[in-house]
């Protein structure tokens, strides 16, 4: 197995594919974190980000299937440190359709786009449903709801907030943490952690709290500010059509998605010229069930490829 990156900062895009070079080829496309980095391979032992979907033996398989990754653009960064253009879902298209070029892909088998990289999939497949034979849409829409457009914004608010004051790294931080309590359901939340504080004498700290600080300073180690903001303001300007998308598509929401609710999906899944199925992964995590539930998703994509 083989892979290739390409590194090209004029274009703002780089990606990797890994695989037999004359197997069809999956785009695999996640959340606003994910990489072209989907598994490991010879070239790149590090886990990549979907290790339980794709790989040697998992439902995207790389005996039989090459994985193209792509790395999203961004609009870059401007010198009060705020991205300096907007980029939409198609603009990542266009992006992704340059590469398939460069490649030498004339059509995808398909592309596995989950939250953010399901909103690719669909712009790419209303403007250039050519260039691919089949979609499967992951906790995506055609439209963002207006309470995850609220929320969102509030987090690039509280990231504005950071670069104005400079404490960008702790902004990051905190708006990561309000986006943590989005991404998985109550369910979970009240599963997992204890409501009873560790108390000081002028302090009390709760368990649940410690877990969303940490993961928001973990993701502002790895997420520049103007990254975050240009990725938050794309899924909130996504648009598409569902009538427009002729392409072969399957879509599966998550049990307790708020962000993206399977009554949504569904309502999306009855305007699709090209429906294939409809499907609610069963879960408690909610958004992110896409990352949590890899074994599961991967026994249904598994089928879903194989149609």
């Amino acid at each position: 197995m083989s892979a290739a990156v390409v590194l090209d900062p004029a274009r703002a895009l780089d990606h990797e594919i890994i695989g037999l070079p004359d197997a069809p080829v999956v785009l695999a496309l996640g959340g606003i974190s994910a990489n072209r980095h989907v598994v490991r391979n010879e070239d790149d032992a590090a886990p990549g980000w979907w290790e339980g979907v794709a790989g040697r033996g998992r439902a995207i398989d790389t005996d039989t299937r090459r994985v193209l990754g792509v790395d999203y653009r961004d609009g870059g960064r401007g010198e009060d440190g705020r991205p300096a253009s907007i980029v939409t879902t198609h603009d990542q298209a266009a992006r992704i359709i340059e590469v398939l070029d460069q490649l030498g892909i004339d059509t995808l088998e398909a592309i596995v786009g989950a939250s953010y990289g399901g909103m690719v999939a669909l712009a790419l497949a209303e403007r250039w449903p050519e260039r691919v034979r089949r979609l499967v849409v992951i906790s995506a829409a055609h439209e963002p709801l207006a309470m995850g457009v609220g929320l969102r914004s509030i987090q690039r608010r509280i990231v504005e907030l950071g670069l104005e004051t400079d404490r960008a790294a702790e902004a990051m931080a905190l708006g990561r943490a309000l986006a943590m309590t989005t991404y998985r359901t109550a369910r979970e939340f009240s599963e997992r952690f204890d409501v009873v504080p560790e108390c000081s004498n002028r302090n009390a700290e709760f368990d649940i709290e410690r877990y969303l600080v940490g993961a928001g300073d973990k993701f502002a180690t790895r997420m520049r500010p103007e990254r975050f903001l240009a990725l938050s303001l794309s899924v909130d300007l996504h648009r598409v059509t569902p009538e427009s998308i002729p392409v072969h598509t399957t879509v599966i929401a998550a049990q307790g998605d708020t962000l993206v609710p399977p009554a949504q999906l569904r309502a999306m899944a009855r305007r699709l010229p090209n429906l294939a199925a409809m499907h609610t992964l069963k879960s408690r995590f909610g958004h992110d069930a896409f990352l949590t539930e890899q074994r599961r998703l991967g026994v249904l994509l598994s089928a879903t490829l194989a149609d």
